[in-house]
């Protein structure tokens, strides 16, 4: 949901907040609800994750048809958690109808908060804590027979699921697809990895943590999951052995060139015979020579 403006860009400029909620569709308590600061899959993800983390993975989680919710990465980290992914019908407005109902009663918090004037996104998260509490989770709702939605949650005697933290962290991981190249490595962020040369021409998943890239893990139908290292060039090969100084070349200290072009030039003087001449001949008495 579209929220309020907050002088939280730069320098002070104001910026569309966003709010992204997890509700239980059978009791409509919200597991998680907060603001972020941009619109794109990764708030999804974020909330997604805490939702997931204080009160279990669900059987089926519901989404409309919107890009930023039918994403491979959706799709794998609900598999990887054993959740099946459902979308709403397209063009189909009463398929999201409850969570409709719960963005107008937002609308009365946001009506609230602007006479706060909250300065900061934190401001704004922890006055919507409180309204949720206080305004939503733990009054009668009209859906529930007067029952709040705090009280319809709790009265469910299903066991909540949790799941290993190991499980979790790998499901929130990012993936994308690369092709193995002919020397059994990807390009992955600029930079070549190992994948091995047994999967050349492959397509393979990649999984990495955003936040470090150094090591990517893989992953192919049939294979168990492994780590692919960065590839750096010239990693195993030892330091170049300095030449003996006998073949060393030695620092100049005189032109090699012209001292070549001036032995080559006395050699020429040698080889070429003298012109004869005609002053060292002596003339006879009649003055012929």
């Amino acid at each position: 949901k579209y929220g309020p403006y907050l002088p939280i860009g730069k320098d002070g400029t104001k910026k569309q907040v966003y709010l992204v909620t997890f509700m239980d569709d059978a009791t409509r308590y919200v597991l998680h609800g907060q603001f972020y600061p941009m619109l794109d899959r990764v708030i999804v993800q974020d909330c997604f994750r805490q939702a997931i983390g204080k009160y279990g993975a669900p059987e089926a989680v519901y989404f409309d048809n919107g890009s930023q919710y039918r994403t491979r990465w959706m799709s794998r980290a609900c598999a990887k958690m054993g959740i099946r992914l459902v979308f709403a019908k397209p063009y189909s407005p009463e398929a999201t109808g409850k969570v409709e109902r719960f963005n107008r009663v937002v609308d009365s918090f946001l009506a609230e908060a602007t006479l706060e004037k909250p300065q900061s996104l934190d401001k704004l998260n922890e006055l919507f804590g409180v309204w949720l509490e206080e305004c939503y989770q733990n009054k009668p709702h009209s859906g529930l027979d007067g029952k709040s939605p705090r009280t319809a949650y709790r009265s469910d005697p299903k066991a909540l699921r949790f799941l290993d933290p190991e499980i979790v962290g790998s499901a929130f991981l990012y993936s994308e697809e690369r092709k193995v190249d002919k020397a059994g490595c990807i390009s992955f962020d600029g930079r070549k990895y190992e994948v091995g040369l047994s999967f050349i021409g492959c397509t393979v998943d990649v999984v990495y943590d955003p936040a470090d890239i150094t090591e990517l893990t893989i992953e192919y139908e049939g294979h168990q999951p492994w780590q692919a290292r960065q590839l750096n060039i010239g990693e195993r090969a030892g330091e170049r052995p300095k030449m003996p100084e006998r073949i060393q070349p030695l620092p100049a200290e005189s032109s090699r060139l012209l001292a070549a072009a001036a032995r080559q030039n006395r050699q020429r003087k040698n080889e070429t015979a003298p012109a004869i001449s005609y002053r060292t001949v002596r003339k006879e008495d009649d003055g012929h020579v």
